[in-house]
């Protein structure tokens, strides 16, 4: 039997497949691949969504999502882990249990509960769920202006209640935040803020001006997740991260009828 290569970084992503391409499990496994990480996933659920919208969506029986996390874990390893879409508290607890009880390291947690626009993904019994149980294992947490709006119960609508959302946030337990600024208005937008409990870091790269703009947030936290997994301290990686989004918003994708994605591949374009 062949001995594994622990050379090889591997990072996993546990979230929804988006039958368009744009965001979820298939955004996370082409950002892993840009970075040369070998990429393994844990489907949560199945969305039929378009560059237009969501239609439908179907969770997974939360024991299906356990199981494709211990037959990586058990056999494969992971240097990282992505979390994006969970969608409901069944699958929630299902995955903190997994996080809490197998070697999930350098865990970056996208709480994703509300979009850009502001609109409620999740419902609130899963947000408590996602609070009580999962944020505490985080390594680092990447809510949007809306999300961080609802975890720190301030309005953030300058720099100073970005950085104060951030710390109210951080207490909460992961060891790290990052409050993103795509959802912000003028010269923040696209601005986020980073604070582990001792560096208050503004983080800015240049405004891309594109409509196509889907699966930005999942692509960040899994760009975030390969660097940790090729041994980046987490700051860097995290800078690394938006780099690495500034430029696939530069080659983003004009197909569909509505927001196209970006584009993750964009030396070969």
């Amino acid at each position: 039997m062949a001995t594994p290569d622990p050379s090889i970084p591997i990072a996993m992503t546990i979230a929804g497949s988006d039958s368009g391409g744009g965001a979820g499990i298939q955004a996370d496994l082409r950002t892993f691949a840009f970075h040369k990480v070998h990429g393994t996933s844990a489907i949560t659920c199945l969305t039929a969504q378009n560059t237009q919208g969501v239609t439908r969506v179907d969770a997974l029986p939360p024991e299906a999502v356990t199981a494709q996390i211990t037959a990586v874990v058990e056999d494969i390893g992971v240097n990282a882990v992505k979390m994006g879409m969970l969608l409901n508290a069944e699958i929630i607890t299902a995955v903190a249990e997994q996080a809490a009880a197998l070697p999930l390291p350098n865990l970056v947690v996208d709480p994703v509960m509300v979009s850009r626009t502001g609109a409620q993904l999740i419902a609130d019994e899963a947000i408590a769920t996602l609070r009580d149980r999962l944020i505490p294992l985080a390594h680092l947490l990447t809510p949007n202006r809306y999300e961080a709006q609802l975890l720190s119960g301030l309005a953030i609508n300058s720099l100073d209640e970005m950085k104060a959302a951030a710390e109210r946030i951080l207490p909460q337990g992961s060891k790290a935040v990052l409050v993103k600024g795509g959802g912000m208005e003028g010269d923040l937008r696209g601005v986020d803020v980073f604070f582990d409990g001792d560096r208050l870091e503004v983080i800015t790269t240049e405004t891309v001006d594109t409509p196509d703009t889907h699966g930005t947030g999942c692509t960040l936290s899994a760009a975030i997740a390969a660097n940790l997994a090729l041994g980046d301290d987490l700051l860097t990686a995290v800078r690394k991260g938006k780099e690495y989004v500034t430029r696939a918003l530069y080659h983003s994708l004009r197909i569909g009828k509505g927001q196209g994605p970006v584009g993750h591949f964009f030396p070969l374009l």
